[in-house]
C-alpha cells in the first residue's frame, strides 16, 4: 500500500496536464451543483422552511406525522385549558375551515383566535414572560404562527419507477465518476493511506448513499446511510480532485 506509483501524472506533457486539469475543475463544479441539486430538489417536502433530515425521509419513505397543535392538545397541553375549549380546538383542527374559521368573527369569542388568545399567549408569544421563552421558538401570535402548527404533513414516499430510473442514471454516472478519480488518484505522489484510503472511501459511501435510497423505503431511520454515504462520497471525490491537481502542478519530488 505505501509503494510509489511506477508511472505519475506530473511526468505528463504540459498541454496534457492543462487538459485535465480542465476536466476536473469541471468535476467539482459538478459537484457542487449535485450538492445544490439536492437541497433545491428535497427541502419543503416537510413543510419546514430549508434542508431537513425529514425532507429526505419523506423523499424516500413518506411521512405522516399529525399537526404538533393537535399533538400537545392530545397530551393535555395546557393543563389549565378547560375541556369545552379543548374540544372547540380539537374539533376546529380536525374540520376543513381550518384557516377560514380561525378568526370567523361569526363565531364571536369561541373562534378558535379569541381561545388561543385566552389560554397560550400568556407563554406562546413573542414577548412572553412566561414559559421559558418558548414563545420565541413556538409563537402562537398570529395565524401565520399557527398555520405551522396546525396541519397535518402527509408525503408520500417517491414511487419505484422513478426511483429506478435515478438508480440506473446515478449509478452508472458516479460509478464511473469514482473509479476514473480513483484511477488518476493511484498515479501520484501521495502517500499510500491517502490513495488507497480515499478511493476506498470513495466507492464504499457511494454504496451507503445508493444502497440507502431503497432501503429506507423499508425503514425510515436508514435514510442515514444517505446523508452520511453521500456526504463522505462528496467529500472524498472533492479531496481526491484535489490531490490530482496537486500531483499535475507541483514540482516533482527533489528525489526525481
Amino acid at each position: 500500500m505505501s509503494s510509489d506509483p511506477s508511472f505519475r501524472l506530473r511526468s505528463l506533457p504540459a498541454a496534457t496536464r492543462a487538459g485535465l486539469t480542465g476536466a476536473l475543475l469541471v468535476l467539482l463544479l459538478g459537484v457542487w451543483a449535485a450538492v445544490r441539486h439536492v437541497e433545491d430538489h428535497y427541502q419543503n417536502r416537510d413543510s419546514v422552511p430549508g434542508m431537513t433530515l425529514d425532507d429526505l425521509r419523506g423523499a424516500y419513505h413518506g411521512i405522516q406525522r399529525p399537526a404538533p397543535f393537535v399533538t400537545a392538545l392530545q397530551r393535555g397541553h395546557p393543563e389549565e385549558l378547560a375541556p369545552a375549549d379543548r374540544a372547540l380546538l380539537l374539533g376546529w383542527l380536525a374540520g376543513r375551515r381550518i384557516s377560514e374559521d380561525y378568526d370567523n368573527l361569526d363565531l364571536g369569542d369561541r373562534a378558535p383566535a379569541e381561545v388561543i388568545a385566552a389560554a397560550c399567549l400568556s407563554c406562546h408569544a413573542r414577548q412572553a414572560t412566561e414559559g421559558d421563552d418558548i414563545g420565541q421558538e413556538i409563537p402562537l401570535e398570529y395565524w401565520d404562527d399557527v398555520q405551522k402548527a396546525a396541519f397535518a404533513v402527509y408525503v408520500e414516499g417517491t414511487p419505484a419507477e422513478i426511483m429506478r430510473i435515478s438508480t440506473h442514471t446515478h449509478a452508472l454516472a458516479l460509478g464511473c465518476l469514482a473509479i476514473v478519480v480513483a484511477g488518476l488518484l493511484l498515479a501520484t505522489r501521495w502517500p499510500g493511506l491517502v490513495r488507497h484510503g480515499l478511493a476506498a472511501v470513495a466507492g464504499l459511501a457511494l454504496l451507503a448513499d445508493l444502497g440507502g435510497m431503497w432501503l429506507a423505503r423499508i425503514h425510515a431511520d436508514l435514510v442515514w446511510l444517505v446523508v452520511v454515504g453521500g456526504a463522505a462520497f462528496s467529500i472524498s471525490i472533492v479531496l481526491a480532485i484535489l490531490a490530482v491537481l496537486g500531483e499535475l502542478w507541483l514540482p516533482a519530488p527533489a528525489r526525481e
